[in-house]
């Protein structure tokens, strides 16, 4: 079978859309298997600040790249690459539809467009000085490194996400154009699958309301004792794993930076942000149909619609 005969869905979102939820109940209906295409969810023994689907709530449904990487590990798009192409292999093995089911657009479009990132490269003298700058004069001023060589990657993405800045100033000084540009064109390659493309949003007070409750409840289900588990194993804000929204705020809170709640109110007000640059993402796939979940009666209409655009 050639690849543009192969059947490929993809639920996208921000956070807290409800897309995991949906996507296990698409699975049994259409014979699918789930590639989780979150950044956060490949990492072991994170699993209350990623939201992670639990053993139950998949149903028996395979997923595959999550709990695939140590904390420690510096997992990046060439991993999730290498993993997600063996992941659809198998599921086509098995005759089944993979559903690549998240909210990091660049690792959909890593499978999507069939992105080969082998050759990319990456430099490792660069990388170690853009480190050492962060570390030395703070976030803010990496990020502001962004602002005159590329204003796209600038806007988009957040100071904190030190890996992706690194990523866009290395990426520029190697290639002499900003990783934007070349983003863009990649997203303008045309995929080999036969995909359907679905975007969970809702309206913002909504989604944002939803986002707050969702923090409020991760807090009671343990996510500080998650995070000092996880210092306690010696990781930093300095790991990538750490980095994640939450993690990175209660590492503050931990290193007696500020207090608990100051902690909680700021991974609401960065999560709220994040869910913007999401949909900003996803706004710039041309074949993405966005469904306002609001326009729905509730989510298995909005499942219903989904199988009735399907091939």
């Amino acid at each position: 079978m050639s690849k543009n005969n192969k059947k490929m869905l993809i639920i996208g979102g921000p956070t807290g859309a409800g897309k995991s939820a949906i996507s296990v109940e698409l699975a049994k209906e259409i014979g699918g298997e789930i590639i989780s295409c979150d950044s956060m969810q490949v990492y072991k023994r994170m699993n209350i600040g990623t939201a992670k689907i639990s053993k139950e709530e998949m149903q028996g449904i395979p997923h595959y790249l999550i709990d695939v990487a140590e904390p420690s590990e510096a997992f990046d798009v060439h991993s999730f690459s290498v993993l997600g192409h063996e992941a659809l292999s198998k599921i086509y093995q098995n005759n089944h539809i993979p559903i690549l089911v998240g909210g990091t657009g660049f690792y959909i479009q890593a499978l999507l467009y069939d992105i080969d990132f082998t050759d990319e490269g990456n430099d490792d003298k660069i990388r170690e000085d853009l480190r050492e700058f962060a570390e030395k004069y703070g976030n803010h001023a990496l990020h502001e490194k962004l602002q005159d060589i590329d204003p796209v990657s600038y806007e988009t993405i957040h100071e904190n996400n030190v890996k992706r800045v690194i990523r866009a100033i290395e990426y520029y000084e190697k290639n002499h154009e900003p990783i934007s540009k070349h983003n863009e064109e990649e997203r303008g390659r045309t995929s080999p699958y036969d995909f359907r493309f679905f975007v969970l949003t809702d309206e913002r007070e909504k989604l944002y309301s939803n986002i707050e409750r969702r923090i409020d409840k991760m807090m009671d289900d343990g996510l500080l004792a998650e995070v000092q588990a996880l210092y306690d194993e010696g990781l930093r804000q300095t790991d990538v794993s750490m980095q994640g929204l939450s993690y990175r705020q209660l590492i503050d809170y931990i290193e007696g930076k500020c207090t608990l709640d100051e902690a909680v109110a700021r991974i609401k007000l960065e999560t709220r942000h994040y869910a913007k640059r999401q949909l900003t993402w996803f706004r710039r796939e041309p074949d993405a149909v966005f469904i306002n979940k609001s326009d729905f009666t509730d989510m298995n209409a909005i499942q219903q619609y989904i199988l009735n655009n399907l091939w």
